[in-house]
């Protein structure tokens, strides 16, 4: 299969998902080595990137090797997502994506994220100022609406298309919803149904196998997995075991901590790489108790040693 989004050809299905504080370069550069077809980054606020913050510029982080990479902004003002969208069309990237899925209360208090399957005028606003001022192709990430009551993901879709957006993205749940129940695929199919380009499905795909199921399923365009790709970029990769040894696990943390220390200077978050490594071991017998020594790491080269000494443990066995 062989996705066409603008000028670029993807050519497989599977896609990572945006993730504050998780989708930077050293995690995007990893999954794109175990087969993710297309990554996303972690959400940008348009008004920093405006202002020219520096946390929002860090994000901006990219390289050839990653390409092609979507940039994901978010924001309630049309005008300064606009302005934010010209910003990043700038950047050598494959495409802007709007947040409209996005249910932490702190964003959604703004307006921004979720809150927009409420308010699909406001909504229409942001995707046409973004499709105007953006050189680059647009993507949408929605949920399937604001609650039970208020499912929107059909008509914010056409008002997207409508709009100019070349895919959309769906977390097959509502805002209420969180991240928990059932993913409703109805919404997605009849989302699907409702525009002419591409719509990705996302959720609860927690294996390449149930990816590739959901493909045959429901005939989306593509997968996109989030948190199920953390400490477990293998998830990406057709033919590798799904539930990999102790030593594949260090090996692919070990490749992850290369990445990181190459790209991100002077050092690595300790939080957000910690974040990461622990969940490497989820799922195995001793995951418990490397969690709790990883948790106890409180500089990022003890939590580097940490890792190598396991590794050689592991290794020699």
């Amino acid at each position: 299969m062989i996705f066409p989004f603008g000028t670029t050809h993807i050519k497989n299905p599977f896609v990572l998902a945006p993730m504050a504080g998780c989708t930077d370069l050293p995690f995007r550069l990893l999954c794109r080595e175990h087969g993710a077809a297309l990554c996303y980054s972690e959400m940008i606020d348009c008004h920093g990137l405006v202002s020219q913050e520096q946390e929002c510029l860090d994000l901006l982080l990219t390289n050839a090797a990653e390409q092609p990479v979507i940039m994901q902004l978010y924001g309630n003002d049309p005008f300064m997502m606009g302005e934010a969208a010209a910003i990043l069309s700038e950047q050598p990237i494959a495409g802007i994506d709007i947040n409209m899925g996005c249910p932490m209360e702190k964003i959604v208090q703004t307006g921004a994220g979720a809150a927009l399957m409420k308010n699909p005028r406001l909504a229409e606003k942001i995707i046409t100022s973004v499709c105007n001022t953006s050189t680059k192709p647009v993507t949408v990430k929605i949920r399937t609406g604001w609650n039970q009551h208020t499912i929107t993901a059909p008509e914010i879709s056409k008002i997207a298309e409508g709009a100019g957006a070349q895919a959309i993205a769906i977390h097959g749940r509502t805002w209420t919803d969180g991240f928990t129940g059932p993913i409703d695929h109805a919404v997605i199919v009849q989302t699907m149904k409702s525009v002419a380009i591409p719509v990705f499905a996302n959720g609860d795909i927690t294996s390449h196998e149930e990816g590739l199921a959901l493909l045959r399923k429901i005939g989306c365009a593509g997968v996109m997995i989030g948190r199920a790709a953390l400490g477990a970029p293998w998830i990406f990769s057709g033919g590798v075991n799904q539930q990999p040894s102790m030593a594949y696990r260090i090996k692919t943390l070990l490749r992850h901590l290369e990445l990181a220390e190459t790209h991100l200077v002077p050092e690595p978050s300790l939080s957000k790489i910690r974040n990461h490594a622990w969940k490497y071991f989820r799922g195995t017998t001793n995951g418990p108790a490397i969690r709790k020594q990883i948790d106890a790491t409180t500089t990022y080269p003890e939590l580097r040693d940490f890792i190598h000494t396991l590794a050689e443990r592991v290794f020699q066995q």
